[in-house]
């Protein structure tokens, strides 16, 4: 089974141009081109679609089943579910007509696979057992044990485990025999992760160890600290803890072992969580540390430490002037009880304490009002101007749901070493140097800022109007912020504190709401949260880094670099896009408005 190869298909496009080969070679050609044309899926289906027409013209039911896989490849990478199972079917029909059991097989696994993803799992497993079937007859050993391994998966997703691990033996067996040894790696840590499952510790270990012998020798690190990051959530399931510290601890050290930065900072995550949940509270915060790197920078401490201090203060002068009201009532009583003695006299006096009184009153008034101003603008300074009055007027902030809400991450390149020589007042001025910036920025396009973790930033746009430009307000903010950055790299008088960026985007659903009721802060939650952090870590310096998503908004008025997909950890493989530059010629309404703004 060969990968799909952006580079082959434009090297083939020339010959397809040129029109001058015969018929046969015209249908290879063109199933070339669909398979290996991956920056342009349009282009893909038009290849598959006229390797169709030119099959059913020839007669070449091989080719036109062949033309019917492609055509449902590319609806599958456009997410065009239904239009791809029904190409595969119709692949499937014609490859069983002319007894074509290798193109059957590779059809009915297709269809599985794309059940497997949707979650139909009884679907999935019928299309599995289809394809096995189809493969066992064609005896085509990769192709056969890697529907076996899928299907083996599908069913320890289930938690079927002693089902999976008859798949699994039987794939295992075939990759050996054809010695591929990426089958045999996957094999042995999936029987792994079903052991795992199933109670039996040591033959986990070892398949996860046999595993990643084999993924060393080929230096594929990455899913070596995955798998034992996932042993170690197994067994947190099982509430083993003392297990699962252990699988963190070897995901951390082969992390950082390899100098995998991302692996490493989830492995001292995962340990930090570990060691909480044990009552460990030192271990618990020394791993945290480590995960953040001083990312619990002091600016964030102060600010909040600032904030409490000033509610303090404020509930203190309220209780002051409820002591001062209480004394003033008890000097007029006293008042009024001598002025019943001397009835001029009190009148007097009784005006004059009137007097005083009412200019108390209008000091008091004058005080509360201040004070009520003061921490209006400070939970307006931590807050969303309507989750502040909803949280005034109720004491309480529902948690909301936004259906498409783009949320971005940056993060310093080498922040972490260079915070370490620093001192703490140093640290904070260099950090909020940066920051005040990127906040002035997230003003001027009308974006929330949510928080910063040390040297990450994040902000999301859609939460609180009406518009549907915030991709596009949120990758103009995105430019100004590299702009920034690349100018305070040049200026000498900064150049003891500059930096290189990465920037992630990504366009989603979002739940936003208040966390706690002491110190509380608004965040939000979400997937998207989580693929925005991803694209940032996934990002080159000084790039803007976007998903799939966000793409499709801002497609018709940015110049966008296809990445291709990458594996991401827990996600699988996603399509990625560098945003090179805006349009001259922009529609977006972001665009129109700073045009207006700046005459």
């Amino acid at each position: 089974m060969s990968a799909q190869d952006q580079r082959v298909a434009d090297s083939l496009v020339h010959i397809y141009k040129a029109d001058t080969i015969n018929e046969e070679r015209k249908l290879e050609l063109l199933r070339n081109l669909s398979f290996n044309e991956i920056n342009n899926l349009e282009l893909s289906l038009q290849y598959a679609n006229e390797l169709i027409k030119l099959s059913k013209e020839n007669g070449n039911y091989p080719y036109l089943s062949q033309g019917y896989f492609q055509k449902g490849s590319a609806h599958n990478l456009k997410g065009d579910i239904e239009e791809a199972i029904t190409a595969y079917f119709k692949s499937a029909e014609i490859a069983r007509q002319v007894n074509n059991i290798t193109l059957e097989g590779g059809a009915y696994g297709a269809i599985a696979d794309v059940y497997a993803i949707s979650d139909n799992h009884n679907n999935a497993m019928l299309y599995y057992n289809k394809a096995i079937s189809a493969l066992r007859k064609a005896r085509d050993t990769i192709p056969l044990a890697s529907f076996i391994l899928n299907a083996g998966d599908a069913l320890l997703t289930n938690k079927k485990y002693d089902s999976a691990l008859t798949y699994f033996n039987e794939s295992g067996a075939l990759f050996e025999k054809a010695d591929y040894d990426v089958g045999k790696a996957y094999n042995l840590g999936n029987i792994g992760m079903v052991y795992a499952n199933t109670g039996k510790n040591n033959l986990a270990e070892k398949n996860i160890n046999e595993a990643i012998l084999i993924l060393e020798e080929s230096g594929d690190y990455y899913p070596i600290s995955v798998y034992l990051i996932a042993m170690a959530d197994i067994y947190l399931e099982k509430e083993k803890l003392q297990t699962a510290i252990d699988y963190a601890k070897k995901s951390l050290t082969l992390a950082e072992q390899y100098g995998l930065k991302e692996q490493i900072g989830d492995a001292n995550l995962k340990l930090s969580e570990l060691y909480e949940i044990m009552g460990n509270q030192v271990k618990s915060f020394k791993h945290y540390k480590d995960h953040i790197a001083y990312r619990d920078s002091l600016l964030n401490i102060e600010t909040v430490q600032q904030l409490a201090d000033q509610r303090t203060n404020y509930e203190v002068s309220q209780k002051q002037i409820e002591v001062d009201l209480l004394d003033q009532r008890r000097k007029n009583q006293r008042n009024i009880a001598i002025a019943t003695a001397v009835a001029l006299f009190l009148i007097g006096l009784l005006a004059f304490g009137l007097f005083r009184r009412n200019t108390f009153i209008r000091k008091t008034k004058q005080i509360i009002e201040e004070e009520r101003d003061r921490s209006d603008n400070l939970l307006l300074n931590i807050l969303p101007k309507e989750t502040a009055a909803e949280l005034k007027a109720n004491g309480t902030v529902k948690a909301k749901k936004y259906d498409a809400v783009t949320v971005l991450f940056t993060d310093f390149k080498g922040f972490t070493s260079y915070s370490e020589k620093l001192s703490p007042e140093a640290l904070v001025e260099t950090v909020g140097f940066y920051f005040s910036k990127f906040d002035a920025i997230m003003e001027k396009y009308g974006l929330e800022k949510i928080k910063t973790i040390g040297d990450a930033y994040m902000c999301a746009g859609g939460l609180h109007d009406n518009t549907v430009d915030h991709a596009h307000r949120m990758v103009s903010a995105a430019f100004e912020i590299v702009e920034f950055v690349e100018t305070t790299k040049k200026d000498v008088a900064t150049s003891e504190l500059t930096f290189d960026i990465r920037i992630g985007i990504n366009t989603g659903p979002v739940v936003a709401g208040v966390v706690g009721t002491k110190k509380f802060a608004y965040d939000i939650w979400g997937d998207a949260v989580n693929v925005a952090s991803r694209m940032e870590s996934m990002s080159e310096p000084g790039r803007i880094n976007i998903s799939e998503n966000t793409y499709a908004l801002i497609k018709e008025d940015a110049e966008c670099e296809y990445r291709g997909e990458i594996p991401v950890k827990n996600r699988g493989m996603m399509k990625m896009y560098f945003v090179n530059r805006i349009k001259e010629n922009s529609q977006a309404p972001i665009m129109k408005v700073l045009k207006d703004q700046n005459g």
